[in-house]
């Protein structure tokens, strides 16, 4: 017997298309968001701009964890309600395949999916979290300029000497300053400047040095006088010293602990309680996030088949509202957990149990009730409320004309 039927072969395209174009429009869309503002901090901080592609493609597994389920979704609703629009779903319903047989290619999507999104929310996000985190570090440190003390010398590498008479905006903009280099062959560089800034490279070991109205005094064992150059801007190259390391991966950030870590930490009696709640409400709500999606399916399907003669999209709107609202019940779940209020498990499972006794009975209605569609009551309140509101404005319309 095959596995995969040509049945199953044609629901499999039906499903695969919206759900990659869902997908990638979520992604692109949370990525289009971030990237505005990343140019603006990497503009802000000096960067340059390809540390902005990088810090996007860390933020990557983060945003795809959060498309995949609403793909997953759309793409399974759409599939389904293109079959039922065009009445091929009640010719497979005439031949005797039940929505639970159906349902074997959404499932294995969704299985598939779901151990996709557990590598990501378990042990990919978290890293490529810390490396985000550590990539901004490294922009604001200027990270020099903030390390760098008001009127003492301060010694950047094994030749060059660095003194400011002031410093604002965290050592992002120096004052007073006075820069002295040497170079083994003898060569010297002296320099003072009204004002600098530290600036990054493509080059992680070595930062730019703008210095803005000042003059470079430059003497050599070749040259009989010291050679004096005033400028009005001048970029001096620096050896990036090892002056404040990032923290540890983790830090008390529980988004950057995989899930073995926070199993580890929420089981320890030796981890304060406050943060063992944290740690345990983060694992649940990854948790939930994750198994969650093996319920998509039988709501996508509950909400793609419109009542008989009915070509209403509400189901795809009501869909989107049920997820996100979902999503931030778990959130606030979270919340609650983290703090101690409730325990996690039951800040976090309690909507999980009662959304999927909600699905359950959707599901119920469409694939046993003769002629159930959930929608479809849904459908009749909205198209009563939708004439109550045109009776208003027409009734409204007639007393300002009998005036």
């Amino acid at each position: 017997m095959k596995l995969l039927t040509a049945t199953d072969a044609y629901i499999a395209r039906l499903v695969f298309f919206p759900l990659v174009g869902t997908l990638i429009l979520a992604a692109m869309l949370l990525v289009l968001d971030k990237m505005l503002r990343l140019f603006d901090f990497v503009a802000a901080e000096g960067g340059p701009v390809s540390v902005v592609w990088r810090m996007l493609a860390n933020l990557l597994p983060e945003y795809l964890s959060l498309g995949i389920p609403i793909g997953l979704l759309l793409g399974i609703l759409l599939a389904f309600r293109k079959l039922a629009m065009s009445s091929e779903l009640d010719v497979f319903r005439a031949v005797g395949l039940s929505y639970t047989r159906l349902l074997r290619v959404p499932y294995m999507f969704a299985v598939g999916l779901m151990l996709v999104n557990l590598a990501l929310v378990g042990y990919i996000q978290p890293k490529a979290r810390y490396a985000y985190e550590e990539l901004g570090f490294e922009l604001r440190s200027g990270a020099l300029g903030a390390s760098i003390k008001v009127g003492e010398f301060t010694q950047l590498g094994d030749r060059m000497t660095l003194r400011i008479e002031q410093s604002r905006d965290g050592g992002r903009e120096l004052y007073g300053i006075f820069v002295r280099a040497e170079a083994k062959s003898g060569t010297s560089l002296s320099v003072t400047a009204e004002r600098g800034k530290f600036l990054a490279t493509d080059d992680p070991n070595t930062i730019i040095f703008r210095l803005t109205n000042g003059t470079l005094v430059h003497d050599s064992p070749d040259y009989k006088t010291p050679r004096v150059l005033t400028f009005s801007n001048h970029d001096l190259p620096i050896d990036l010293p090892k002056i404040e390391s990032f923290r540890r991966r983790g830090g008390g950030k529980d988004r950057e602990y995989t899930i073995p870590e926070l199993v580890r930490i929420g089981t320890d009696a030796s981890i304060p309680e406050a943060q063992r709640n944290q740690t345990r409400a983060n694992f649940h709500f990854r948790m939930v996030e994750v198994v969650m999606m093996l319920l998509m399916p039988l709501l996508a399907v509950a909400l793609a088949i419109p009542p008989k003669r009915s070509t209403s999209a509400l189901g795809v709107f009501l869909s989107i509202v049920m997820i996100v609202t979902y999503h931030k019940i778990n959130e606030y779940g979270e919340d609650v957990g983290a703090l101690g209020l409730v325990d996690p498990i039951i800040a976090l499972w309690v909507p999980f149990a009662l959304f999927s006794a909600l699905i359950a009975w959707m599901y119920y209605q469409v694939a046993f009730v003769p002629g159930g569609q959930p929608i479809g009551a849904l459908e009749k309140v909205f198209a009563k409320s939708g004439a109550a509101v045109r009776g208003l404005f027409s009734f409204g319309r007639k007393r300002s004309f009998q005036e």
